[in-house]
């Protein structure tokens, strides 16, 4: 197999790139890296197709190493031969090759092993050729002795050898296997009659090939959880004509007894495991690239800058922790208030607080997390708002993972003289005004937006969410001078480490006054600082393209290009590219035209923050509840998830109401994710309210 050729033909991409690509990682480049400063060697591939490619390639390579491990186990044993030599360099799957090494596999004591120690291998030889002269039955009888006693048990040990031989056939798992897909149906049966999520998969049948990927998720967790059994019910009368056509030449009946043992017995069980294991691979996959893109839409929420929050995490018995924070993310003030007590004298008491904190710092937004006693809160909070008729507005925000943080090390380590609760009311704060610098603290399995997430393989999980997160630090980039350790280790080319080797160098030497600088880093050489320099911001430095995301390789060609232009590189931000032509300019600076179009984006808008693009939050001054709401009514909400059904949007009314994919638009989507992502402003009308079950059906059609 040409690994080169063959990642060329999946991906649709020139030969040149791919082969750049693989040098460019082979060469311990980083994927954010490789798609922001490489794009000429790689004709400017996102670094979503990078790391796509990058995970194509190491198993490609995994299938290459398992090719020759096999070769040579089956050379060991004296077999291999041009016939399985090439069978092995044509497998384009691991599982392909498993079946190839499976007759030379060391085997457990198997009925058929038995039989060949009872020396039965030669009348099995006799049985299979199927010769019509050849009377088995007297045949038999020479292999009796004192360990085979009848005809009838020489018969059988040499068909335990043939069972084997047909279930060990490469060729016949694979047309097996296909039937299996094809034809097959997924059927689930209650295991127990009671009540539970799984009713609807109590009586359940769905074809294999139809099954939706978060069906399969479902019932494997019901599975798990004792509420069903499942199996796969196969077309057992059409692969028992298939393996007849392939096997049989004749009559022969021990043949016929043959394959439908073997299948039934050695072949069935274990390719049902595989096409579940399939199943659930597959449909894993699809739920992590949800999660994923969930992930992504969650951090790249716009911040809001510059506000002066009042972070609210609220409690009933332990009361409610406050913390003031400034623009900037400092705490300026904490404390507790009761107002979700029947203590009138509490309530008033917490009022008072609450007005001496926003007229002391001038708070303009109170965060409300979304947790225990959060309704109550909210109550409380619309009332204060409307006493003080001040210039002020309340958003809830989602506090998933929050009190995951206020437990960590790193909670601890950053604020040491702070209880977990006020940790958390931080952390709700500082997540409204900058997400990603704030949840990148926290495990991104923690932050609820996937789903089934506890089922999936989580090594594979956290390798996809960490690659996101990685990706939506370097495209935001970060301010050097500010950017926490937990931040700081998501960089391209910076390990934990190097991270709290640079917030030491910052404590002990003061700001970093330009990029190069990074160099006397402890751990960070020039190989690092190659990979991360671009990624890092400096307002306020020495040299203003550090706070721009133009690598300091190219800094002599954007000098050139601003003097070409005359343009003052001091007060940069005009429209350059209306004005000149990129091919030509291209040219004459000696850069690729990528490149010079990135240049050129960065000086018209230095330190540019590509999450400004993105909607902002909607911020609330009056409360809204479920009995407020009524048939046709249409609101503005934020989607807070998008699962394979549709997605759960926040309407204001403490339970997020759900659009189903097949309300989300009048034509055919195959996933919600066509319409709609994490964090999106839409507007819906309600379809229906079920207070009881606290169920909100909502619509995004013919509003």
């Amino acid at each position: 197999m040409n690994i080169v050729e063959n990642l060329q033909q999946e991906f649709n991409i020139k030969k040149n790139y791919i082969e750049n690509v693989i040098k460019l990682i082979d060469e311990g480049n980083t994927i954010p890296f490789i798609a922001r400063y490489r794009k000429e060697m790689t004709g400017a591939l996102d670094d979503q197709i990078l790391r796509e490619v990058f995970d194509r390639l190491n198993y490609l390579r995994n299938l290459e190493e398992k090719k020759e491990q096999t070769k040579k186990l089956i050379d060991e044993q004296g077999f291999l031969n041009d016939e399985i030599i090439l069978s092995i360099d044509n497998a384009n799957t691991i599982t392909e090759i498993e079946d190839i090494y499976r007759p030379f596999r060391p085997k457990r004591r198997t009925r058929a092993t038995i039989a060949k120690e009872l020396g039965l291998e030669l009348l099995a030889n006799i049985i299979l050729e199927q010769n019509k002269n050849d009377n088995i039955e007297e045949l038999a009888k020479d292999f009796i002795n004192e360990n085979i006693e009848t005809i009838e048990d020489a018969i059988n040990g040499a068909k335990d050898i043939i069972a084997e031989i047909i279930s060990d056939n490469a060729d016949y798992r694979a047309i097996i296997r296909k039937e299996f897909l094809t034809k097959g149906l997924i059927v689930t049966k209650a295991n127990k009659e009671e009540n539970s999520v799984y009713e609807m998969y109590y009586d359940f049948k769905e074809p294999v090939s139809k099954i939706a990927e978060h069906r399969v998720l479902a019932i494997n967790r019901g599975e798990k959880e004792e509420f069903l059994n499942v199996k796969i019910e196969e077309p057992l009368e059409d692969i028992l004509k298939i393996l007849q056509s392939k096997i049989l030449k004749g009559d022969s009946q021990y043949i016929i007894e043959t394959i439908e043992d073997s299948y039934k017995r050695l072949i069935a069980p274990s390719i049902e495991r595989e096409i579940r294991n399939y199943l659930t691979e597959k449909s894993e996959e699809g739920a992590i690239k949800v999660f994923g893109e969930n992930l992504k839409q969650l951090l790249m929420q716009a911040p809001i800058k510059d506000k002066i929050v009042l972070a609210i995490d609220p409690g009933f018995r332990t009361g409610c922790k406050v913390a003031v924070i400034d623009g900037i993310g400092n705490v300026l003030q904490t404390g507790v208030i009761y107002p979700t007590t029947n203590v009138q004298a509490k309530i008033e008491e917490a009022k008072k607080i609450l007005t001496e904190h926003i007229k002391k710092y001038n708070v303009e937004i109170i965060a409300i997390g979304n947790g225990t006693a959060s309704r109550e809160s909210e109550l409380f909070v619309v009332d204060l708002i409307k006493e003080l008729n001040l210039p002020l507005f309340y958003i809830i925000v989602n506090e998933a993972g929050a009190s995951v943080y206020s437990a960590s090390k790193l909670g601890a380590e950053e604020f040491p003289d702070y209880d977990v609760a006020l940790r958390s009311a931080v952390s709700i704060g500082r997540r409204l005004q900058d997400p990603l610098a704030e949840l990148v603290k926290i495990d991104p399995k923690s932050i609820g937006v996937g789903q089934y997430q506890h089922d999936m393989n989580q090594k594979r999980l956290s390798e996809m969410l960490g690659g996101v997160v990685e990706s939506c630090v370097n495209n935001v980039g970060v301010d050097l001078n500010t950017a926490s350790a937990s931040l700081l280790s998501y960089i391209s080319g910076i390990s934990s480490s190097v991270a709290k080797n640079i917030i030491k160098y910052r404590e002990e030497n003061g700001k970093f006054k330009n990029r190069k600088e990074l160099l006397k880093v402890s751990k960070l050489g020039p190989k690092a600082f190659l990979q991360c320099a671009g990624f890092l911001r400096i307002t306020d430095g020495e040299e203003i393209l550090d706070n721009t995301s133009v690598h300091p390789e190219s800094y002599e060609v954007a000098k050139n290009l601003i003097e070409k232009l005359n343009l003052d590189i001091n007060n940069l931000g005009n429209k350059i590219h209306l004005n000149i032509n990129i091919s030509e300019l291209a040219k004459e600076l000696n850069v690729g035209e990528p490149t010079l179009v990135d240049i050129i984006k960065e000086l018209e808008k230095p330190g540019r923050d590509p999450r400004d693009e993105m909607p902002a939050p909607i911020l609330r001054s009056d409360i809204l509840t479920m009995e407020d709401l009524k048939e046709g009514m249409i609101l503005k909400g934020t989607v807070r998830n998008v699962i394979d059904f549709g997605a759960f949007v926040d309407i204001g009314v403490h339970q997020d109401g759900l659009v189903h994919i097949s309300e989300m638009t009048n034509k055919f989507i195959k996933h919600p994710l066509e319409v709609v992502s994490v964090s999106d402003i839409i507007d819906v009308k309600v379809l229906s309210v079920d207070i009881d079950k606290k169920r909100i059906a909502l619509t995004m059609k013919n509003l």
